[in-house]
């Protein structure tokens, strides 16, 4: 019996060693991969914005997040933005469906807390008090130069083919695209899988919000020299002056669909649309709400 005991107790020590063992390698194993996957992130940004080793961002340039929620009352819904102060703080904005202004909330958080997800929605949700819920929506990265608005990057997700697919997508002050970059997705190889190309994803490039209003996919082959410009950045077969004038040809075309692969095409049109044309309403409503309120925030 003692022989039983001791086996069992060995084994229960062996069992909470080789659990601490394995949360401690999950908690930093954790965090490194969310320190990965948010300097990739940054990189695809500057990135959009026109930034490289070679050519760095200035120390003037600025990103400011804003987050956007759905708030309940019971059947009332109101979207609700945390926004950042120019003081340093942060505060919450309600706007009802019909873009009138609600209600204001500060909100007792860091900014260094505000980009982490539970921190964040407890600190709201502290904020507006009881009797209300909140859901996340979407997220909006301003950004500024020397205190200017100067562009805007939106992180995105939308249907494709097989699953979903999650792309990055920038947009100058007047929401004419900057550029595109697919961050995930799980499209055929060789087929609806080369929307990462070059030739396909920078054909939304320069393309301003009214064309982007009404954008649709066509099956007829690219324009070779088309093609050429699109992947002038990778071949380096064509000077800038070239390339931004058949930019300037086909910034109000629709896209070229890629072959054997429309509904990706389709997909990622679609999904591109939606975001831009939502975004440039929405910011228009809160916009107007910042300035009848004398909500001071950086951008």
């Amino acid at each position: 019996m003692k022989n039983i005991l001791t086996i069992i107790f060995r084994l229960t020590v062996a069992c909470l060693l080789a659990g601490l063992v394995m949360g401690t390698a999950f908690v930093f194993t954790n965090k490194a991969k969310k320190h990965n996957l948010h300097v990739n992130e940054q990189k695809v940004m500057l990135s959009l914005l026109g930034y490289s080793a070679k050519n760095p961002a200035p120390a003037s340039v600025a990103m400011h997040e804003v987050y956007r929620y759905i708030v309940s009352q019971g059947d009332v819904l109101t979207t609700g933005y945390l926004l950042p102060l120019r003081d340093g703080s942060f505060s919450f904005v309600t706007i009802d469906l019909t873009g009138a202004f609600v209600a204001r909330y500060p909100v007792a958080i860091s900014a260094e807390k505000a980009v982490e997800a539970d921190e964040r929605s407890q600190a709201i949700a502290a904020a507006i008090g009881a009797g209300k819920t909140i859901r996340y929506a979407d997220q909006t990265i301003v950004v500024t130069d020397g205190g200017k608005r100067t562009a805007y990057l939106l992180p995105g997700r939308f249907p494709g083919f097989k699953t979903f697919i999650s792309a990055m997508l920038a947009l100058d002050k007047n929401c004419t695209i900057l550029g595109l970059e697919i961050m995930e997705n799980e499209e055929d190889p060789g087929l609806g899988g080369e929307i990462v190309q070059d030739y396909f994803k920078n054909q939304f490039k320069g393309k301003p919000l009214d064309t982007v209003k009404k954008l649709e996919v066509v099956k007829t082959p690219l324009p070779e020299e088309y093609r050429k410009a699109l992947e002038a950045g990778k071949r380096g077969q064509m000077g800038a002056a070239e390339v931004a004038s058949i930019e300037e040809q086909y910034k109000d075309h629709d896209i070229y669909a890629l072959t054997g692969a429309t509904i990706s095409s389709r997909s990622v049109t679609s999904g591109v649309k939606g975001m831009v044309k939502k975004f440039a309403y929405r910011l228009a409503i809160l916009d107007r709400v910042l300035a009848e309120q004398h909500i001071a925030v950086p951008f």
